[in-house]
């Protein structure tokens, strides 16, 4: 089992929430958060006044997946959060070691399949 983390561009949610389901994964969580990378931020104006954006706003996805579904996930998230500007994001690959579904007590790739 696998752990794929990946941070993308909010605008492309819903077209990665789509292909990644249609891929073969059961579920995911989604948290907004800010990050700083080689995009190195914005220049915004607000009220005359100019000002720098340096932590931009991005989607992170953690997807907990059997290692059969693992290269499809990752294939569907590359497709549809690519808009082939800088900022597109970022995929991790971690290794899970236990997952344990806490209402049936399931344990393994059971407790996360659909």
């Amino acid at each position: 089992m696998k752990m794929i983390v990946a941070v993308i561009k909010p605008s492309r949610l819903d077209a990665v929430l789509e292909g990644v389901t249609e891929a073969g994964a059961s579920g995911l969580t989604v948290t907004e958060v800010r990050g700083y990378g080689r995009q190195k931020g914005k220049t915004e104006v607000y009220r005359g006044a100019e000002y720098e954006i340096k932590l931009l706003p991005k989607v992170k996805l953690e997807i907990a997946v059997p290692d059969d579904v693992l290269q499809p996930v990752i294939d569907a998230i590359v497709r549809t959060a690519n808009s082939g500007k800088i900022g597109d994001g970022k995929i991790f690959v971690l290794d899970l070691e236990q997952t344990l579904r806490i209402r049936t007590g399931e344990t393994g790739a059971a407790a996360i399949a659909g």
